[in-house]
């Protein structure tokens, strides 16, 4: 399944790879022949291997809301606490996912909730792993309100490559755990902050895939406690 957001950008790389392989074919240019033939192929495989864009299952924890899935494919580069002035108002937890150009693109909710923020920031193009990339480059911001209270709010990053964010999500939406939202063309980084409250299952360095890895723990409705999510917590290692 092709991403409906790369529809566009397929049908281009078909059609300049058709061209490319017919020239190849047809011309008698010696070793370039098949040169041109192997780069028109190339241009599309690899447009299709980016955009690809497989059915995921989330785990029941997920489905029932009771987990905090990943929003992205990718490898943890960071875990770290933070004040979140955007949408939590307050001590965080960030999780930051680095995306390679070979992971699926595809982005998904991480949990069941109501999106209460949902805003686009331009910005620069850093390196998406450096450590002013999560507040200066362009992004999205998306806030979410779990069914317990608890406010989650994860951010697409673009990077020196990445150079177009789409999401498709607006302020006042239901949503669930595992639904595609949107994509970030090309390596990128995808942000989660959560409150310091929320228990974390994985550690820097560990491999996710959207919508199946499950990142933390969430409380069952109506336990969150506000008070306790502002005392500061230590980074599970």
């Amino acid at each position: 399944m092709i991403a409906r957001e790369g529809t566009t950008i397929v049908a281009a790389a078909a059609v300049i790879a058709f061209v490319l392989v017919v020239l190849g074919l047809r011309l008698e240019i010696g070793w370039g022949q098949p040169l041109l033939v192997a780069v028109g192929i190339g241009i599309l495989a690899f447009t299709l291997f980016f955009f690809r864009d497989p059915e995921r299952t989330p785990p029941e924890e997920g489905r029932a809301g009771r987990a905090l899935l990943a929003p992205a494919d990718g490898r943890i580069v960071e875990i770290a606490e933070e004040r979140e002035p955007i949408y939590l108002d307050g001590p965080a937890r960030r999780i930051s996912i680095f995306l390679s150009p070979l992971n699926v693109h595809v982005n998904r909710i991480p949990t069941n909730g109501v999106v209460e923020h949902a805003a686009y920031k331009p910005g620069d193009y850093l390196v998406a792993w450096h450590p002013k990339a999560s507040d200066r480059n362009e992004r999205s911001e998306i806030g979410i309100r779990h069914p317990s209270g608890v406010q989650i709010l994860f951010k697409q990053i673009a990077g020196a490559v990445a150079r177009r964010i789409v999401y498709h999500v607006n302020e006042g939406d239901t949503v669930r755990a595992g639904e595609r939202f949107g994509i970030v063309k090309f390596g990128s980084r995808m942000d989660v902050l959560v409150p310091p409250d929320v228990a974390l299952d994985v550690d820097e360095g560990a491999s996710v895939r959207a919508g199946r890895t499950i990142l933390g723990r969430l409380p069952a409705p109506g336990t969150f406690d506000e008070g306790r999510a502002a005392e500061p917590a230590s980074v599970a290692k």
